[in-house]
């Protein structure tokens, strides 16, 4: 559709939106109103006539003024105001919405577009940011730790008649209440309970040392806010024991042969198995640490910058997580309000408290965004295309479908995602370290 220049006054508004007033010639108002009596003239049957050989003025009649009027509306104001948008160069984050303030045959159409943009980022001083980075030490009490955990796992367990002992499996039938109120639904027969830092919640691994066959054992818990059991979740639990029976792990000698059997050949010794567990475990060390590190500079820079989330967005995103929570809980064959309703809650109740990590969650996102823009990261295609056949070759699933996912926008415009924050939070990091090059 050509138009004649359109009339747009602009002003930035509160909350990171634009107001437009756009004014369209009348002229382009009348042809607006031709076209669609034209386009209508096909599908309307008027009596006597055939199909787009009915005068207009009947086609309009048998229409009716307002219903012409809506049609004219859906038809010229989104090209209209996409025009406008483009041309006061206008980034829009959503869905513009637009008043008609006047549009009528003969007259110039006025019409308000309020249109949602990214909120300004006063950004922290990038240049000038500089964070310490924590290395952790591996031990050699990390290293025994981590042979004992390997001789456990191919030793042999063996039921024993004493008190339970740190490392001991106890059998044990649980009982759950919450608040008083019994929770069958998490009651367990039978179950097993390794004795060992990492593998028990602290509570009841502290209660369970030196007790019997035959003990009973309780301990109250307050439970995760986001437990899978909408009865539990957010809750004082109390975990009833019953002790049915105790085994103790025997396990090996480190010998040259074990080590072979535990590294799968790759070393012939003990002393070379060692250093392979120690090396490993310093790798997992560096990730760990580099993680942590990232994280720091984040909260850094996040913190260090002004942004103002609009509430719009904020809105979005709740909408968003409630979304992935109905989802979850389908799975578990649960509806919201139930789970709501397990948790004393109500829909506003929930969305309340989820509004504040929302905007965590976008004030992150906003802030790394502007890093992005004001660093100029901007991958090639052909970086995008090697990133998705990299982590596409992780995934058994994915690694069949490459060709596939290089043809489709979606993915080439998700791993574009993924590789620009990859390259975002790698430069903030080598700002913060003053390793990074200037540009």
């Amino acid at each position: 559709m050509a138009t004649s220049e359109l009339s747009v006054k602009r002003e930035d508004l509160p909350g990171s939106q634009v107001g437009l007033t756009i004014e369209v010639p009348s002229g382009d108002v009348d042809a607006a109103f031709e076209r669609t009596l034209k386009r209508l003239s096909q599908r309307v049957k008027v009596q006597g006539f055939r199909p787009g050989k009915a005068p207009r003025a009947l086609v309009e009649a048998k229409l009716g003024a307002e219903a012409l009027r809506e049609e004219v509306i859906e038809e010229l104001v989104p090209k209209i105001v996409g025009q406008a948008i483009a041309d006061e160069k206008i980034d829009s984050i959503d869905r513009p919405r637009v008043d008609i303030i006047e549009l009528d045959r003969g007259k110039p159409a006025r019409l308000l577009a309020t249109v949602s943009v990214m909120p300004e980022v006063k950004l922290a001083d990038l240049k000038a940011m500089r964070i310490e980075r924590k290395t952790t030490e591996v031990t050699n009490e990390m290293v025994e730790r981590r042979l004992t955990e390997l001789l456990n796992e191919i030793g042999e367990i063996e039921p024993v008649e004493r008190e339970v002992r740190e490392g001991d499996l106890v059998v044990a039938d649980l009982e759950v209440s919450a608040e008083g109120n019994p929770v069958p639904s998490a009651d367990r027969k039978g179950i097993e309970l390794e004795v060992v830092e990492g593998e028990l919640i602290p509570e009841v691994r502290a209660a369970l040392p030196g007790r019997q066959l035959g003990d009973e054992v309780a301990v109250e818990v307050k439970m995760a806010e986001d437990h899978r059991d909408p009865e539990l979740a957010g809750k004082l639990a109390t975990l009833k024991f019953t002790i049915h029976g105790v085994k103790e792990r025997k396990r090996p000698q480190l010998t040259d042969e074990i080590a072979k059997q535990l590294s799968g050949g790759e070393q012939q010794s003990v002393l070379a198995f060692r250093g392979a567990v120690r090396a490993d475990l310093e790798e997992r060390a560096r990730q760990v640490d580099d993680l942590a590190y990232e994280q720091a500079v984040l909260k850094e820079v996040v913190e260090g910058s002004t942004v103002a989330v609009p509430a719009f967005l904020v809105d979005r995103e709740v909408e968003r997580q409630q979304h992935d929570l109905e989802h979850r809980l389908s799975d578990q064959g649960l509806k919201l309000d139930r789970y709501l309703s397990y948790t004393g809650s109500s829909l506003g109740d929930w969305q309340t408290k989820a509004r504040p990590d929302a905007e965590a969650r976008l004030r992150v996102d906003i802030v790394l965004e502007e890093v992005t823009r004001r660093e100029a990261i901007v991958p090639t295609a052909e970086e995008v295309a090697e990133h998705l056949r990299t982590e596409a070759l992780k995934d058994e699933e994915l690694a069949g479908k490459i060709d596939q996912l290089l043809k489709s926008t979606s993915a080439l415009d998700y791993f574009r995602h993924r590789l620009t924050r990859l390259r975002t939070v790698a430069r903030l990091t080598e700002l913060a370290s003053g390793a990074a090059q200037p540009r």
